[in-house]
């Protein structure tokens, strides 16, 4: 099969788009509008905002949700693994994603080549290498400022204005897809960025901020950083919505293998060679990796069941993940208010689907489908 037969395959397929029309008579899911809400009296009211709320439960949702939070789940582990890999002598923010970068280019690059054959695998490079390029340089770029901003401004700064990630990517989203947003969506949103909130006066409440070391320095950093993130997140969901997503995946990380490779040994030879590299810190290490494997990994199925943004505000959760490691590595004692921010971002994230229109498909076909889809697709 052809480079191009494969993209037309995906075009058509069902899962590259937000909801299709079709039969489920042929395995295709098709759509079915949720049931309106009643407004004619107060029991009608609640009846209708109940078959809603069933009408909700679909798998692409239930698939959404659970996604969004391993997704953030990750980014609480690589935030505790990099705390331990600094408390052990080893901080080479560069080098550390490298490690992820080559593990994507391993690992999809070589089904890449298998799927579309070597020469057809060459001139999708030739291609549309230079696409891939400037979005591996985005992803690649936006790691290292935030990393950077975390080391000179405080962590409330950083944590709010990390947040401006989503209104960024939802402009470009618009921008590749023309995208509309229905008013529960953004109120979905509005109420996740509440949930944020808490979490931020929950931090400030228990001290847990830190002095800043150059504020306007490290908030220029920040504010960069999510800027890259927004861009580098709606531009990978436009690209998986036309390509397969192993080929999208493989080359961000051919190309983020070689731009943070040559980032890496300009900035960081020095400090390698003063680095502890022990069994401990190897140990982190895989860990870190593992866990950013997964989620660029579950990002893709990610945009592809809801949206970007939705991938966004599901990270808004982290930091409740967070505190849950803390009781059990750091003993933190848990303030009462870390609770009802992720209560509030988890409810934010059901209202950001309430208008979403239903799509019906065959048993088989919703259990299987999220599984296979990026080995197939």
């Amino acid at each position: 099969m052809s480079v191009e037969d494969t993209k037309q395959e995906l075009i058509s397929d069902p899962a590259s788009t937000f909801a299709v029309t079709g039969h489920p008579d042929n395995g295709v899911p098709h759509v079915q509008p949720r049931p309106p809400i009643v407004y004619t009296s107060p029991s009608a009211f609640f009846s209708s905002v109940g078959a809603r709320w069933k009408s909700l439960w679909t798998p692409r949702f239930i698939f959404s949700l659970v996604a969004g939070q391993v997704v953030s789940l990750c980014i609480t582990v690589t935030n505790v693994t990099t705390t331990e890999l600094v408390e052990r002598n080893w901080s080479l923010p560069t080098t550390q994603t490298w490690f992820l970068y080559f593990s994507l280019f391993a690992t999809y690059t070589p089904y890449t080549m298998y799927k579309y054959g070597l020469k057809g695998w060459a001139k999708m490079v030739a291609k549309d290498g230079w696409k891939y390029f400037i979005l591996a340089c985005c992803d690649v770029e936006g790691n290292f400022l935030v990393v950077k901003a975390y080391n000179y401004t405080d962590l409330m700064s950083c944590m709010l204005l990390d947040a401006w990630a989503i209104p960024v990517c939802m402009f470009f989203c618009w921008v590749y897809m023309r995208t509309k947003y229905h008013w529960t969506q953004i109120l979905g949103i509005l109420i996740c960025i509440g949930g944020l909130g808490m979490l931020v006066t929950s931090d400030s409440i228990t001290d847990k901020n830190y002095a800043a070391l150059d504020r306007g320095k490290g908030d220029a950093f920040m504010i960069a950083g999510a800027t890259l993130y927004g861009f580098t997140n709606a531009t990978e969901e436009f690209f998986v919505r036309q390509s397969p997503l192993y080929e999208v995946v493989g080359q961000l990380g051919m190309w983020g293998m070689l731009i943070n490779g040559i980032q890496a040994s300009a900035l960081e030879h020095h400090d390698m060679t003063q680095a502890s590299w022990n069994g401990a810190t190897g140990g982190f290490l895989v860990a870190y990796t593992a866990a950013m494997f997964l989620l660029y990994t579950t990002a893709p199925l990610l945009y592809r069941s809801a949206s970007s943004p939705y991938f966004n505000i599901s990270l808004l959760t982290s930091d409740f993940y967070g505190l849950l490691f803390g009781l059990f590595l750091f003993h933190y004692s848990p303030y009462w208010l870390y609770f009802v921010a992720f209560g509030t971002t988890i409810i934010g994230l059901v209202v950001y689907f309430w208008h979403a229109t239903r799509t019906l498909s065959h048993p088989l076909f919703t259990c299987a489908f999220q599984v296979l889809m990026f080995m197939r697709l």
